[in-house]
């Protein structure tokens, strides 16, 4: 069975850092399988928007967990046109603003948050069947049984060059924010940043986004031929 006719129950899980380029890979990637997407680092983010709307500090757990528990999130999956909103507002442009940048890493290391969410991220990914799933904890906690798990890195030089690009920012501040937000995914206790034990390391450091899709649909390839 080739790539592009793989079964509904197709399930791709693309982890990584910041800056490694999964959420333009992800969204290329469903295209070229007629799949859907899924952003959940979106999700955190549009929660994450939520707490600072209302004046909540994102460091206290229990009021976090309350917004969580109490806003409608929802997201599209369509790779051509992602959306996120909270109780029927569009907050697409907001969740990618500097404030939201800054808070999200507290906002998605409180457990009761993402144990709302990962419920939900699940539900979205049985009801799609065919889907690739961006974040940072997809092959390890939220779809453990994907039918391939890539994690995707590459060099902090080159992530800190690719988003200060993106977001025409200075380029140290954006080192030391991807350091600061590196450091904090990776060191919490509700499922942290990790390569799952079978996920496929991916370097993106000296690849384009083409190279890397193209690399990823020869592993499904691989994969459906086995």
């Amino acid at each position: 069975m080739g790539v592009a006719t793989r079964g509904v129950g197709c399930v791709v899980a693309v982890d990584g850092p910041s800056g490694a380029g999964k959420s333009t890979v992800s969204r290329r990637l469903a295209e070229a399988l007629n799949a859907h997407y899924l952003d959940t680092g979106a999700m955190y983010r549009a929660v994450t928007w939520a707490v600072l709307h209302d004046g909540v500090d994102p460091h206290d757990a229990d009021a976090v967990a309350k917004i969580a528990d109490t806003v409608e999130l929802e997201v599209g999956t369509d790779p051509k046109a992602p959306y996120a909103r909270i109780d029927g507002t569009g907050v697409d442009r907001e969740i990618r603003g500097a404030d939201v940048t800054a808070a999200v890493s507290a906002v998605a290391a409180v457990p009761a948050v993402r144990t709302r969410l990962v419920a939900q991220q699940r539900e979205i990914i049985v009801t799609a069947g065919r889907i690739v799933v961006e974040g940072r904890d997809i092959g390890t906690v939220v779809a453990p049984h994907a039918d391939l798990k890539v994690y995707l890195t590459a060099d902090a030089g080159e992530r800190a060059r690719r988003r200060s690009t993106e977001n025409a920012a200075d380029l140290h501040a954006t080192a030391t924010d991807l350091a600061r937000r590196d450091q904090l995914d990776s060191s919490r206790v509700a499922d942290p940043l990790r390569p799952a034990p079978d996920a496929v390391l991916l370097d993106s450091t000296e690849l384009g986004i083409d190279e890397v899709v193209t690399q990823v649909l020869a592993l499904l390839g691989q994969q459906a031929s086995a």
